[in-house]
């Protein structure tokens, strides 16, 4: 496909999100089906632009003096991937493509940049300040309006930079798999992949964020994932899982298990001794665990569904970690899914605090005197942490806060740059809030409470 059709495929897509309030994937993929002629090369380059433009979707319509899908593909097109605005100019028009330029688009897309290159991938003041006028600038944040007292509640005056970094395209992170081989190892496989080590962690490994308009390396296709020696999963949700301590030979149960993704990081750091628990609410999530778990050597695990009628009371007060990834927003992962910012509602945010409430109360039966819950979610929203946790531990007095980060470095995982990282991230009741700005990694909210 010629430039003009990418253009005119990323505006159709763009247009059918918003129309539909369907996930982003959901928008690509029907238009894939409808449109096969479309190579791997091309549908790489049209997602990765209507995932930036999403990414900073308000901020281009006031670069752009216009709200609309066009004006934010055209914008993202020019200021963020730098095509110059004569090669638009001349794209537009050619055959499948969008249309000529109006007056406004043709003076908007020759201004200056607001935007720091897209590499860098965050916005300045100083760039901003020059492309608008007055109090302009201070009206533009790249997230929905009504989350505006949310995110000033957590960020207060680092709001702007905290949410900048959210705009950036996040790296692929992996996890070094143990219970198969050693980390050295493992990340010598990965040089097909230009993976290199993480320092902050033992058992961390990343790739740089692919450009853009490129497919991104295929790590599930390379034998070293196959033979289960790594896993595709962000640098946060590993940090987040350590916090589980030193758990060789406990009784853990991950209360919301899903796709197991940190029931694969428990089971490392347990090295397949003790009793590991994986259960979820949703069985349809749990399916892809059990293919998981083989391809990752995992022995000690046992999978309850309540599809199987399998339940949890014989487990009740005597796990010594009860893990709960809990249902959250999601608004720590706008990095990798810029799309849900934008289909994010109040109501949506009642009922997960709802859920939340319900799933805390329940999870903390299993466990034992003596022994810990670790929270987490992959959300930087204080109503969906401290929030919740205060209000669990006003009805549960056996229950009482610890330090997050010394567990985390109990783990083993943690190294001197890690623990060092990390200790900026800790919050007033010993939690951690990870971010992008402090470490490129998602969003990620954990704590540690103890049953006495």
């Amino acid at each position: 496909m010629r430039l003009s059709g990418r253009i005119s495929a990323a505006i159709e897509i763009f247009e059918d999100f918003e129309t539909r309030r369907v996930p982003l994937k959901t928008a690509i993929a029907d238009w894939g089906r409808s449109n096969r002629y479309a190579g791997a090369k091309d549908r790489a380059f049209i997602s990765g632009l209507v995932l930036d433009a999403l990414r900073r979707r308000k901020s281009l319509a006031a670069a752009m003096d216009d709200g609309s899908a066009r004006a934010a593909v055209l914008g993202a097109l020019r200021f963020l991937w730098d095509v110059s605005a004569d090669d638009l100019a001349e794209a537009v028009v050619e055959e499948h493509g969008p249309g000529a330029l109006s007056e406004n688009e043709t003076q908007c897309l020759s201004a200056p940049s607001p935007f720091i290159p897209a590499k860098a991938g965050i916005q300045t003041n100083e760039a901003m300040d020059s492309h608008l006028h007055g109090n302009e600038r201070d009206k533009i944040s790249d997230y929905p309006d009504w989350l505006a007292p949310q995110i000033e509640r957590v960020f207060a005056d680092k709001a702007e930079e905290v949410m900048a970094a959210f705009c950036e395209r996040a790296d692929i992170d992996l996890r070094l798999n143990t219970l198969k081989t050693m980390p050295e190892k493992a990340l010598a496989a990965l040089k097909t992949v230009k993976a290199e080590a993480v320092p902050l962690l033992n058992t961390a490994a990343r790739i740089a964020a692919p450009d853009p308009s490129e497919k991104a390396p295929g790590v599930t296709v390379i034998p070293a994932f196959n033979k289960g020696w790594v896993e595709v999963q962000d640098l946060g949700s590993q940090i987040a899982a350590s916090a589980a301590g030193a758990i060789k030979g406990a009784q853990v149960l991950d209360y919301c298990a899903g796709g197991g993704g940190k029931t694969l990081a428990l089971a490392a750091l347990m090295e397949n001794t003790g009793q590991l628990y994986a259960w979820d609410r949703d069985p349809r999530r749990l399916k892809p665990l059990f293919h998981r778990a083989k391809r990752a050597g995992l022995r000690a695990l046992q999978i309850r569904s309540p599809a199987g009628g399998e339940g949890l009371d014989d487990l009740e007060a005597k796990m010594d970690v009860v893990f709960v990834d809990a249902p959250c927003t999601g608004a720590g992962t706008w990095r990798r899914h810029p799309d849900t910012k934008w289909r994010l509602t109040e109501k949506q945010l009642e009922t997960r605090i709802a859920e939340q409430d319900a799933v805390l109360k329940e999870a903390a039966r299993f466990v034992k005197p003596g022994g810990r819950l670790v929270w987490v979610t992959c959300s930087f929203l204080m109503e969906e942490n401290e929030d919740r946790l205060a209000a669990f531990l006003e009805t549960h007095p056996d229950f009482t806060r610890a330090p997050a980060l010394d567990f985390m470095d109990e783990s083993g995982l943690l190294t001197e740059k890690g623990k060092a990282a990390l200790a900026p991230c800790v919050t007033p009741e010993s939690a951690i809030r990870l971010t992008p700005d402090k470490i490129r990694a998602d969003g990620f909210f954990t704590a540690v409470l103890i049953r006495a």
